[in-house]
């Protein structure tokens, strides 16, 4: 009882903890990504996607890069686009580049991962974008791409100002209202994905033992990198299915990922783990809403052999530079995370002006323009199950952080 009150203790202090590490990035990153939304919106980037497929498909990363981090944000984002008159393979690009190529993804990793994983989520984000292209060229599924553009027609447009000088509107406060409201927005869309996350990365970390991660994925093990090709792609199929299994977006995935490579599982099945936020049922699901099981089944295949080709080509091409990142370098249990230090004072400056944001978004009553965070149809079931498995989580965090006080 005694070794159990230790570890759920543990477990509850590495969890907050973690938190802690992460929150300035968080709020930085859905200030910026909020912003952005704002001040550039969907209505301008169509007007600037032209004809031209390599035109297109450059702009479609842009925007993706620009946008939000959330994948059901990102969903909608697409549908969007493609229904407007964007390329297929143009759409695939702004999905991708909204969920592997965003600025608040990129600080979250190096935070927990380290800079070679922040280039390899950016140049594997570029290269999922280049095999989908390749691939969708190949085989061009001309017959699913006019049927789920035929799906989209019955829907009704959400048409939006684009006419609107972003200059001036930065300097109007109104604007920053709806900075402020978008923010919360941001917040509302991931909190339940960050808070179980970041719970089961804690439970993992002090109850999970290494001999479980060595028999998930064959041969890991802390300091092991030598992998044979076969191992390797075995940890680059199962990264996505542990990832499946969770079903976290991205932002909460990282700091299990982060625990993943520290418990010695390589560089390219933890990379395929933080890419397959896409392919997970949820996701499956709502693009069959949006085109059709037949095409949604087809963006899945898509985008499963673009990952495990990314995850490859990174893997040997980080080894080839010497650049592969040693397991040590993640520390999943750290004694001192509430030490005053550059973090705590970012997390203070950073929680000020989110307290500024949400004061403005109170109290100013302008409405919110509609822009391109349009939420996709989540399943009602899955976010009642994620709502009060949050709840859960805060209470087992509270329990776990009274049981660790009176224990040290």
């Amino acid at each position: 009882m005694n070794e159990f009150l230790k570890q759920w203790g543990e477990a509850a202090y590495t969890t907050t903890g973690f938190f802690w590490m992460a929150l300035w990035a968080f709020i930085l990153g859905y200030i910026i990504s909020s912003m952005i939304q704002i001040f550039v919106t969907e209505k301008r980037m169509q007007k600037t996607m032209g004809e031209n497929e390599g035109k297109s498909v450059l702009l479609g990363t842009f925007f993706g890069f620009i946008s939000s981090s959330c994948s059901f944000s990102a969903l909608a984002g697409t549908k969007s686009i493609f229904k407007k008159g964007a390329s297929f393979v143009s759409s695939i690009a702004f999905l991708l580049a909204s969920t592997n190529l965003v600025i608040e993804l990129g600080i979250i990793i190096s935070i927990f991962l380290g800079w070679q994983f922040v280039v390899g989520e950016y140049v594997g984000g570029i290269l999922l974008i280049g095999i989908s292209w390749i691939l969708i060229r190949l085989i061009n599924p001309k017959k699913l791409i006019e049927k789920a553009r035929k799906n989209l027609e019955n829907e009704d447009d959400d048409e939006m100002d684009g006419s609107k000088d972003w200059k001036k509107q930065i300097k109007n406060e109104d604007s920053w209202a709806r900075v402020a409201k978008k923010y919360k927005m941001e917040w509302q869309m991931v909190w339940k994905d960050v808070t179980v996350g970041f719970t089961i990365a804690g439970i993992t970390a002090a109850f999970v033992p290494d001999s479980f991660f060595q028999t998930l994925f064959i041969n890991s093990g802390q300091g092991n990198t030598d992998f044979t090709f076969l191992e390797i792609l075995e940890h680059i199929v199962v990264g996505p299915v542990a990832a499946f299994l969770t079903f976290i977006g991205s932002m909460g995935n990282i700091p299990l990922a982060a625990l993943l490579f520290g418990k010695g599982v390589s560089f390219a099945g933890v990379m395929a783990f933080i890419f397959s936020d896409l392919v997970v049922f949820p996701v499956l699901r709502i693009n069959a809403k949006y085109y059709g099981w037949k095409m949604s089944l087809f963006i899945l295949f898509l985008l499963f052999t673009a990952l495990i080709g990314t995850a490859l080509a990174l893997h040997y091409g980080f080894d080839l530079l010497n650049m592969l990142p040693g397991s040590s370098q993640v520390k999943i249990q750290d004694s001192e995370f509430f030490k005053i230090d550059y973090t705590f004072f970012l997390n203070v400056a950073f929680l000020i002006i989110s307290a500024y944001l949400v004061y403005l978004g109170f109290f100013k009553k302008k409405d919110v323009e509609h822009s391109m965070s349009e939420m996709a149809p989540k399943s009602p079931l899955l976010e009642s199950v994620l709502k009060y498995a949050a709840f859960i989580c805060y209470i087992w965090l509270a329990g776990g952080l009274i049981v660790n006080f009176l224990i040290n």
